[in-house]
């Protein structure tokens, strides 16, 4: 009769999120992650890009240096988004509703010297 397992079945998107350029070593040194995600936010909105940032700082990065990723809880400068092998500018950056099976591909530029 209660509803104490429905955050647990809340529904769910299945993407692949991909790092590239030196980021996998902020993400267990693993290249391609599958996830599932909530389809919606905390306000019960569509599920965005600026969500997922979020959601893969907080839940997936191993490496505590999460400045290399993100500044302000936005991507740092230097850092291509891809999504679904198109730049996420032409998508609507951070506002893009991630959508099934979405293949997101965060590529840095930044090279030590």
């Amino acid at each position: 009769m209660g509803d104490a397992t429905s955050a647990s079945e809340k529904p769910t998107i299945p993407i692949t999120v991909d790092f590239s350029g030196g980021l996998e070593m902020l993400f267990s040194n693993q290249k391609r992650h599958s996830l599932n995600i909530p389809a919606t936010d905390a306000s019960d909105k569509p599920v965005t890009i600026a969500f997922l940032i979020d959601h893969l700082t907080n839940n997936l990065m191993t490496d505590p240096r999460s400045e290399l990723f993100v500044l302000d809880k936005h991507i740092r400068p230097g850092i291509l988004v891809l999504i679904n092998d198109a730049d996420w500018e032409l998508e609507g950056e951070e506002s893009y509703e991630i959508q099934p099976k979405d293949n997101i591909l965060f590529v840095s530029t930044l090279h030590g010297g």
